[in-house]
């Protein structure tokens, strides 16, 4: 099965719009001449414009003769994190469109362990990356000779990519090794500080094990059991760049008359839920704002452990979902009147699905400023998913998460030891 995201566009008028502006103007202008006084007089038309003006040198000729590069990267993409979408960014770079293949539940079990969302909802989560063209579900986990040649010949795939972390099955053979000989493989680099691995050790680290009951059921909140404090606090080793927070912006603002509509939140664990209610309020309006709350305000709105993702990790996830065209990094928790003026923000909206609901528990309402000019508005949220709910799949299957981890930490550890530098972003 395979999902394709079509977005239709005429990039190269607005490029003309945006960077000669007067030349296009003028253009413009005698190209209307032209075609009224050459229609008047002597029944003739002008050449078709986008035509002349390729010919003439001044935009850039689109590809139409040359063949579309397309790429292919698979992934788990379990708990979904900014490392995943730096990985896919990096795959789109290489080529001309990028299809992600997800690897089946089924697949994920038998050489990994189990996973923590479900088909359904990785699915979301890939779907929504603005890098992303194309998904092709239960993909196998080992590229095969039979799905190369599906890649290939079915898909019009001309490269597979991976990146620089070795990937091997049970047998220790290398799962990319085909493509490698068929020399239709191109490597990235890997994000640093971060892995599914990492997170569900951060989530580990934090459950509470009673220790004299026999349920290894945990629970999320209070301080952490000693014998989980004893292997180490997980904290993150991302190292936050500006030109990281670049490479996932749009770099775009709102035009003067855009209807910006804005959301807020701590966004933590970033899953399908957090998606589908950006996905909806995105179609609100013309520009759509998120604001992410500070790591201080999360943990004294929810209580320790939250975040179990830091503001810049969580801002990063927020940036890569393709509904979504500018962040707030650190947002206040009120929406003041005058946050509404400095960003023109014309509606104020808020998901019915959250981790605490200001509006029911008796605190102060943070958009009372809004509400007060008639600009707020409840949205129905798609899904019924929280951060906490995430978190609780790995409570509720401890020690078979402490196996999988146990596991794959080693792996890892054989990683960064033998780890060397290579180029790429």
């Amino acid at each position: 099965m395979w999902v394709a995201m079509h977005y239709e566009s005429n990039s190269w008028i607005w490029e003309g719009v945006y960077y000669n502006p007067h030349l296009f103007g003028g253009l413009m202008l005698t190209a209307a001449l032209l075609g009224l006084s050459t229609s008047y007089f002597t029944g003739l038309g002008v050449p078709h414009l986008p035509f002349l003006w390729s010919d003439l040198g001044i935009f850039p000729k689109k590809k139409n003769g040359k063949k579309r590069i397309r790429v292919y990267m698979d992934g788990c993409f379990d708990l979904m994190h900014y490392g995943h979408a730096n990985a896919l960014r990096q795959a789109k770079a290489l080529g001309d469109e990028l299809v992600v293949g997800l690897v089946s539940d089924e697949e994920i079990i038998a050489n990994k362990g189990p996973p923590v969302l479900s088909m359904e909802e990785r699915l979301a989560l890939v779907s929504g990356l603005k890098w992303v063209d194309e998904v092709i579900t239960n993909a196998p986990y080992e590229i095969t000779e039979k799905f190369m040649d599906t890649l290939f010949n079915e898909h019009n795939i001309d490269y597979i990519i991976h990146g620089d972390d070795p990937c091997l099955l049970p047998d220790g053979t290398d799962a990319y090794a085909l493509a490698k000989k068929a020399g239709r493989y191109k490597q990235i680099k890997r994000t640093e500080g971060v892995s599914s691995t990492d997170i569900v050790g951060r989530i580990l680290s934090l459950v509470r094990v009673p220790e004299v009951s026999q349920d290894h059921n945990g629970s999320l909140g209070g301080e952490p059991h000693k014998e989980s404090q004893s292997k180490g606090a997980h904290v993150s080793h991302f190292l936050p760049t500006s030109r990281r927070i670049v490479q996932f912006s749009n770099g775009k603002g709102p035009a003067p008359n855009a209807c910006v509509v804005y959301i807020d939140g701590a966004f933590d664990l970033f899953h399908a839920g957090h998606v589908e209610i950006l996905k909806s309020a995105r179609q609100l309006g013309d520009f759509l704002l998120v604001g992410i709350h500070t790591d201080q305000i999360v943990s004294e709105h929810r209580g320790n452990p939250h975040p179990i993702m830091h503001l810049h990790e969580r801002s990063l996830s927020v940036l890569a979902c393709r509904y979504v065209d500018e962040v707030i990094i650190g947002a206040p928790w009120e929406v003041t009147t005058d946050m509404i003026t400095t960003f023109n923000i014309s509606l104020v909206v808020h998901g019915t699905v959250a981790e605490s609901n200001p509006l029911l528990t008796g605190e102060n309402d943070p958009y009372k400023f809004p509400k007060s000019m008639g600009i707020f508005r409840l949205l129905e949220s798609p899904k019924n998913i929280t951060t906490s709910s995430v978190a609780q799949r790995i409570m509720t299957n401890h020690e078979a998460f402490l196996k999988r981890n146990a596991k794959k930490a080693e792996s890892e550890k054989k990683y960064y030891a033998q780890k060397k530098y290579v180029s790429g972003d």
